[in-house]
């Protein structure tokens, strides 16, 4: 809100008691007269001391299932010929002359049943509240407008702030933007799923269904109202009689279905509406179902339509989804970043799986040691705690490979000044062309090749695993991490050593 508020009322201060409750006999709706027309002028007014011929519309709402408003609903919410497009250019950010703003005022101030926020940047804001209270902020003082205000009869009180400036419920929650990152997954979910549906809100409770196909995705996209909420399902839809049998006997609920031309249709309500519902869906050729308490039904994942700029503006917040705070999480890592977890799982196909704060990681065989071993609960356990380097961070597949090799020294630097040495080593595993010896007197000790052609014919067909042989390291291929050994060579040269 910006730095001037004023609470602007037709209350009379002297009206109220030592509690600051109004006792007057001034009735809290709109006179549909004289009074509102004098709230009208008192913005205008104000809007003229601060410079502003325009409005932006922001956390726009519309009736739905509760009305808070002390007056019927009406049809059209009060919007009705107040936008070219209808009801979806009652938008967040959508920018209105101040006529249309003053008309936006007249429907909240009768309750019929829309209701936003009014901004100008930090330069200006109305707010509007059911009990036919007013707040006006300005970067300037008026003091013309508040002396017209006065005049008009309402009675102007500077205070510090608006009870309805926006405040998020969850303000360390941070709402994932309809990006690059979130189409991608997008059409990863539509390939996995067949089908899903995208849930597009623009106004509180107005929204609108489709459902997604990878064909469409794109001309459904370009379609979306801006700074919509989005919110991404599975196939809800099954066959009418089910979704009705499966329609809980009290509670509130979202009732999706969709008709014999694929128009998809939504409505909130409880088991006093049921029947009525009920009774519209008998043309549809298929419906669901859907909690609207917390935590019981969740879409796959949410996000928000940012400004053709790139940027988040709108300010929605919704229940985050499993996927989302997995979102959330992944954009806080970096590669090479070191994090820690607990291994959860080692599977059958190798790799190890690691929970770091809630989300679970992997590392695939490679980067578990540098140095050799046969299965990887020989290097980790599960519920052991590990360090482990962030390789890469897959937004669109949420997944994050780990090394635990990255955080450890790397031993074969050490190994390649032994080239041209001779030692004893065991061997590990006999293949058709050669065997492998360990080099190092050590369980996870590096291992080397001795090829067919360089084993000394003597031993060639003979030799077994755990046998000792002498071989000579002739190469270390530090780009491939091979070693490369003769046990021909080492003859050679032991004959040598005994020749000198």
């Amino acid at each position: 809100m910006p730095p001037f508020v004023y609470w602007i009322t037709k209350y009379d201060p002297a009206d109220r008691d030592e509690r600051g409750h109004y006792t007057g006999a001034e009735d809290a709706v709109s006179d549909h007269g004289p009074v509102e027309e004098a709230y009208l002028a008192a913005i205008a007014a104000f809007a003229e001391a601060a410079g502003i011929d325009r409005l932006e519309i922001r956390e726009p709402e519309i009736g739905g299932f509760v009305h808070l408003g002390l007056e019927p609903q009406v049809d059209g919410y009060g919007l009705t010929g107040l936008f070219p497009d209808g009801l979806a250019g009652f938008h967040d950010g959508a920018l209105v002359p101040i006529g249309v703003g003053l008309e936006l005022v007249r429907a909240m101030l009768r309750g019929n049943g829309a209701w936003c926020r009014l901004e100008a940047g930090g330069a200006f804001a109305v707010h509007v509240g059911w009990d036919q209270y007013l707040y006006i902020g300005s970067k300037l003082p008026c003091e013309p407008a508040l002396a017209r205000t006065r005049t008009l009869g309402l009675f102007p009180e500077r205070v510090d702030a608006s009870p309805y400036d926006f405040a998020p419920d969850d303000p360390a929650y941070v709402q994932r933007p309809a990006d690059a990152d979130f189409w991608a997954r997008l059409q990863w979910t539509v390939s996995a799923h067949r089908a899903v549906f995208l849930e597009e809100v623009f106004a509180g409770n107005a929204s609108r269904w489709h459902r997604l196909t990878r064909d469409n995705i794109e001309t459904v996209r370009a379609q979306l109202a801006p700074r919509a909420q989005l919110a991404v399902w599975p196939d809800l839809l099954i066959p009418v009689d089910q979704a009705v049998a499966a329609r809980p006997d009290e509670g509130l609920v979202e009732i999706v279905w969709e008709d014999e031309d694929g128009q998809i249709t939504s409505t909130v309500v409880d088991e006093t509406r049921f029947e009525a519902v009920t009774s519209q869906l008998a043309g549809a050729r298929a419906a669901g179902v859907v909690s609207m308490y917390a935590g019981e039904d969740l879409p796959l994942f949410t996000a928000v339509l940012p400004d053709s700029d790139g940027v988040l503006r709108a300010r929605w917040q919704t229940e985050p989804t499993p996927s989302d705070r997995d979102w959330a999480f992944l954009k806080s890592l970096r590669r090479g970043q070191v994090v820690t977890g607990t291994v959860t799982t080692i599977a059958s196909f190798g790799v190890t799986f690691v929970d770091i704060g809630g989300f679970t990681a992997m590392i695939n065989l490679p980067e578990l040691s540098w140095r050799p071993f046969d299965h990887p609960s020989d290097v980790v356990s599960v519920g052991q705690e590990v360090m482990a380097a962030v390789l890469d961070v897959d937004m669109v597949w949420e997944r994050v490979p780990l090394s635990l090799r990255a955080v450890q020294e790397d031993p074969w630097p050490q190994v390649a000044p032994k080239v041209g040495q001779v030692v004893m080593g065991t061997i590990t595993k006999i293949v058709p062309f050669g065997v492998f010896v360990r080099i190092e007197d050590r369980e996870d000790g590096f291992q080397g090749l001795v090829h067919a052609s360089e084993l000394n014919e003597s031993s060639g067909g003979l030799v077994e695993v755990g046998d000792v042989l002498t071989v000579k390291i002739i190469d270390v291929d530090l780009a491939h991490w091979r070693i490369v050994l003769s046990h021909v060579q080492a003859g050679s040269a032991m004959e040598g050593q005994l020749c000198d």
